[in-house]
């Protein structure tokens, strides 16, 4: 029996989504496969372990060169996946003359908006730099603060916060699956923090390529998904579980 490859991503549902389509290709090419989730950071050490063979992906280069540089010589990239980008949104009845994070600090957002802006785990590229922006706008004078949580903990409160029309900051990314149902707005960010358009990149530890088939690898590397395909697969998941 062949030696199953280990294919681990990041647990959050979007890349559990792209990480099936991995998968599936290795599948139908023959390969035995054990899946493995955990935290940014944790998946990113095991990689560097060899406790996975393969990561559904790395956001190179703002959200996670620094869990992957200490190992990029044991591993090779092998194709961009999707270009995700972090943003702060907000949803499409919040004003447009809400455009800006530097607009929370106006009478208008200060009237109505919700002060907490639920995050998901501290190791996510979009906690530190939500936590950079409430520091260099100085939303905190005005009461405005980020939490870590659980996804559950951020995209829930978002949808019960739309269905009551709700003025609040989802801190959030492209893709996932909260675009795929409902409109939300980015807001300007001009400082940077937020990190730019990054590349989800798959990659694969050196000395798992060689027990890869020519075909799947084949596949694999002309494999690009898309930020819409990623977000609908994503909702796909939801409503299936």
């Amino acid at each position: 029996m062949p030696i199953p490859l280990k294919v681990g991503h990041i647990d959050l549902s979007f890349h559990d989504a792209s990480a099936h389509e991995v998968e599936r290709i290795l599948k139908e090419n023959g390969h035995v496969i054990e899946s493995d989730t955990g935290p940014h950071e944790e998946m990113f050490k095991r990689l560097g372990r060899a406790e996975i063979d393969i990561l559904v992906s790395a956001w190179l280069p703002a959200s996670h060169d620094v869990y992957l540089s200490p190992i990029e010589a044991d591993v090779t990239k092998i194709t961009v996946l999707y270009e995700p980008y972090c943003i702060w949104g907000v949803p499409d009845y919040v004003p447009r003359e809400i455009a800006g994070v530097a607009d929370l600090l106006r009478p208008l957002a200060l009237s109505r908006m919700d002060r907490l802006i639920q995050g998901i785990n501290p190791g996510a590229g979009i906690s530190r730099f939500s936590k950079a922006i409430v520091e260099a706008y100085g939303l905190g004078q005005a009461g405005y603060h980020f939490e870590t949580g659980t996804e559950a903990d951020c995209f829930d409160r978002f949808e019960d916060a739309y269905a009551r029309r709700e003025w609040l900051i989802i801190p959030l990314w492209h893709p996932q699956y909260l675009h795929h149902r409902y409109d939300i707005r980015a807001l300007e960010e001009p400082r940077g923090l937020l990190g730019g358009r990054d590349k989800a990149t798959l990659v694969i530890r050196n000395d798992a390529l060689g027990r890869i088939a020519p075909t799947a690898l084949e596949r694999l590397s002309g494999l690009y998904l898309g930020n819409a395909r990623v977000s609908a697969l994503d909702d796909e998941l939801h409503l299936a579980s």
